[in-house]
């Protein structure tokens, strides 16, 4: 960054919550670390947001205001201070069975098509990616019809997913793996039944067996090096939408070189894409295959 945001000047027009405030040049400053080093867009509208959820980290470090915030933020290199913003300010709404009909397509097509594939290749590794996992329902509904759909078949497999997300904070909710009832409601009751244990707390656990199989890291979509062996499949859903076109485009070219010839590429419903501008070819509505070889 060249401008030196520990040094701002506070504008006419301010916008405060309690004793804090934050002015146009601390709210520009803000989106524009955010979307620097995760891509995420927050445009005017969110400016209310950052203040609500910013002020708590600002009281419990006992920092007295936005621009003595951002010059803590400038000289941290730890990373200690952003991964903390990005807690704070990246959306995390997830559910189990979200989007149903991809997890029916994973079942009853790709599924399938990727291990009929493998036996040809003579091969017995299963890569599949949930990126940008969040509380962990979606890297766990995943697993959960992997394991569903092959059954004993799935222990002569060297198999496994991968969940990342940018949040430390929900990747450690997430490798809990312990839901509250009301959280696992849309699973369907075989499902609870299989892989869920009821607690003394009231909370559902899923059995070790299946948080063993899933290893979660995190990682910033961001980074222009995606330093994994392919995936025959890719979850990646409902996090583009809080990216620009741009950025989207460049993570889509980064998503289909970590795919295999093939291999198979889950959006969110409200992030279709035009086939025509990316080399992947549309199969259904947000599923998306990088063309054989």
């Amino acid at each position: 960054m060249t401008d030196n945001i520990g040094q701002l000047a506070e504008t006419a027009e301010t916008l405060g919550m309690g004793s804090l405030r934050l002015t146009d040049n601390e709210f520009r400053a803000i989106a524009r670390l955010v979307y620097e080093n995760f891509g995420i867009c927050l445009g005017e509208e969110k400016r209310g947001l950052v203040l609500g959820r910013l002020q708590s980290t600002l009281h419990r470090r006992q920092i007295n205001d936005f621009s003595e915030y951002l010059a803590m933020l400038q000289q941290d290199r730890t990373g200690t201070l952003l991964s903390e913003l990005v807690n704070q300010i990246a959306t995390n709404h997830t559910a189990f069975f979200r989007e149903n009909n991809h997890f029916q397509y994973l079942q009853q097509k790709a599924l399938p098509d990727v291990l009929e594939r493998l036996q040809k290749q003579q091969r017995r590794d299963l890569r599949i990616w949930c990126a940008a996992c969040s509380s962990g329902e979606e890297a766990y509904t995943i697993q959960m019809c992997v394991m569903k759909s092959l059954g004993m078949q799935y222990a002569m497999l060297d198999a496994g997913l991968l969940a990342t997300d940018i949040s430390t904070k929900v990747l450690y909710q997430a490798a809990q793996g312990s839901y509250s009832g009301e959280r696992v409601q849309d699973v369907p009751g075989d499902y609870v039944q299989s892989f869920f244990r009821l607690q003394a707390d009231g909370n559902y656990q899923i059995i070790e067996r299946v948080r063993n199989e899933i290893m979660f890291r995190r990682f910033n979509l961001m980074n222009q090096v995606f330093p994994f062996k392919p995936f025959q499949i890719i979850f990646c859903r409902n996090v583009m939408i809080y990216f620009d076109a741009n950025t989207r485009m460049n993570l889509l070219q980064r998503l289909y070189n970590c795919l295999e010839p093939g291999g198979y590429l889950f959006l969110g419903h409200s992030e279709a894409i035009n086939s025509g501008s990316t080399p992947f070819k549309n199969l259904v509505p947000a599923v998306y295959q990088r063309r054989p070889a």
